[in-house]
């Protein structure tokens, strides 16, 4: 059973190697810290988290640094979540504030988590099975070319250009827009290529084979719309950590470069009470990141799907400041979402 005094033991460490990458031992520990207990009491301490498994030495008569348990312990009873100064959530609210779509918004957000947190920062999609479609337009480039466009209640916009056999005319053009729009107008995206199945049927014979190239693309759209997919940014901040792995990051590299990898963890990740989901070190084994943490929490969208957004980075992160940053964007991102 670990006493309180050591757990305040083990949060210093957990502190102090997190700031300076280095070992801690008894004598920093009493230096820098008011236990108001002698070195040899923290030693009887530390060795106490030591025969737990909380802590470790990675060297012969060296400090000691965090385990994977021992940051498991800290992030689930030790770590404080202190809030933002007034300078970052202003700096967020500046950032964000300026997206006109969720695109960009996503976009903004992953540039922003990595700076806050120093960290790759990961933003997943909305799923968009439950979206409804708002809108279709056909845009005539030329003659035989057309650019769709297919706009969701969330505001995803989704366009493709492609060249038709047959010549497209303006009266064929509306007459398209008008059937496409009463067709699909308000249905939800996982229904909608089951609408486009007939649509060819509502056209003459002689305009078929075009309105069926252009209902295969439309589908397409749908399909692209519905995928679930990761906005990221900050895989540098990866090379500038390249010290906390003990052996090359390309692994690393090459795991966060495959999405379905990371969906599928941000999938098995559960919240705590207070919404967040936080995975050490060898949780992530079985996914190649056994050298890494991933810190996520939700946000919801403008049609209400609830998505993750968070950092990857080695074991040895801020997980109190990442955490914060994290909650205090996912927050404004919902409220931004909502009032699009």
């Amino acid at each position: 059973m670990v006493s309180e005094r050591s757990l305040e033991v083990l949060r210093v460490i957990v502190q102090d190697y997190v700031a300076s990458r280095e070992p801690v031992g008894s004598k920093s520990i009493v230096e820098r810290h008011s236990f108001g207990v002698s070195a040899a009491t923290i030693r009887s301490d530390m060795a106490q988290l030591e025969e737990e498994e909380l802590i470790a030495a990675p060297h012969t008569s060296s400090g000691r640094i965090p385990t994977d348990k021992g940051y498991r312990l800290f992030v689930d009873q030790l770590a404080d979540m202190r809030p933002l100064t007034s300078a970052q959530r202003h700096a967020i609210e500046a950032f964000l504030g300026q997206s006109t779509d969720l695109d960009e918004v996503l976009e903004r957000t992953v540039r922003l988590l990595s700076q806050l947190t120093h960290q790759v920062a990961l933003v997943q999609y909305p799923s968009l099975n439950r979206s409804r479609i708002r809108h279709v337009e056909m845009v005539s480039l030329s003659e035989t070319r057309l650019m769709t466009v297919v706009i969701t209640d969330t505001g995803r916009v989704e366009q493709r250009i492609l060249d038709v056999p047959g010549e497209l005319g303006e009266e064929f053009l509306a007459e398209l827009r008008a059937k496409v729009n009463a067709t699909l107008g308000g249905h939800e995206l996982a229904t909608a290529a089951e609408l486009l199945s007939t649509f060819p049927d509502q056209f003459s014979p002689e305009r078929r084979e075009t309105v069926e190239k252009i209902a295969t693309r439309l589908i397409e759209q749908v399909a692209a719309n519905r995928q679930d997919r990761l906005v990221m940014a900050g895989a540098a901040n990866l090379v500038r950590t390249e010290e906390d792995f003990q052996g090359s990051i390309l692994p690393v590299l090459e795991a966060i470069e495959e999405q379905v990898t990371l969906l599928k963890l941000f999938g098995e990740m559960q919240p705590d009470q207070h919404g967040m989901s936080v995975r050490i070190g060898s949780e992530n084994a079985s996914f190649g990141l056994g050298e890494t943490s991933v810190v996520t929490t939700g946000y919801t969208s403008t049609g209400g799907e609830l998505a993750r957004l968070g950092v990857l980075g080695p074991t040895r992160m801020d997980y109190s400041n990442n955490m914060a940053a994290i909650r205090a964007v996912a927050r404004y991102v919902t409220r931004h979402l909502g009032e699009a």
